[in-house]
Order: C-alpha cells, then structure tokens, then sequence
C-alpha cells in the first residue's frame, strides 16, 4: 500500500487520486436508474459542483433535488459524513476528497 514516510519506521497511508464518494437512498434510483448499482466518485470542491457533476451522469438529478432559485428542496437532506449541510440555499459546504456526500429524503409528517 503506497505510504509516506513521517519519519524513522513511520508511515501513514495515502490515498491516490482521492475523490469525493456519493451515496444515496434507493428511492432516487427509480427516478434515475442510471446511479443504481454504480460507485459514484466524482471530482468536486463544493456541493453545487458534486451535484452539477451527478447531473452530468443522470439528466434532471438537480430539477429534483434542487428548487428554481438553486436551493435544496425542503424534503431533501444533504450530508457531508455525519454533519449536514449548512448552506441550503448557494450548496458551497466543501466536499473534502476523502468524503462521503449523502443524498437522502427528509421525513416528514406525524
């Protein structure tokens, strides 16, 4: 496994080529069947850009998360691992390389 070495006998490992990992709920992939069973990892510094990238591979995947203005719709969350996003509406939360983005329904209701 590549490593660097920190110091005498020391390694840590490295990812190569990190890049951000997409996963999202099962729901998703009957409106685009295309994301199903498909590793998704995409290069992205923001969430707007991970989301554009998405719709690169699934045509219309943000008309369905994503209002008019832009903004994540009220029943769609978005995580970053285990911490939402914090910008709702411009999506500029950063995707680190190493990073899960979680795409998933909101619940709603009583």
């Amino acid at each position: 496994m590549p490593g660097q070495q920190l110091s005498a006998g020391v390694f840590r490992s490295v990812r190569l080529n990190a890049m951000p990992t997409v996963a999202m709920t099962p729901h998703l992939y009957h409106f685009f069947p295309v994301l199903e069973n498909r590793k998704i990892t995409l290069a992205a510094g923001s969430v707007v850009e991970l989301l554009a990238a998405i719709n690169e591979i699934a045509p219309g995947f943000t008309d369905y998360v994503l209002d008019d203005r832009g903004a994540l719709r009220r029943h769609v969350n978005l995580s970053i691992n285990n911490t939402m996003v914090v910008d709702r509406k411009k999506l500029t939360d950063h995707v680190p390389d190493d990073a899960t983005l979680y795409i998933f329904q909101a619940l709603s209701g009583g």
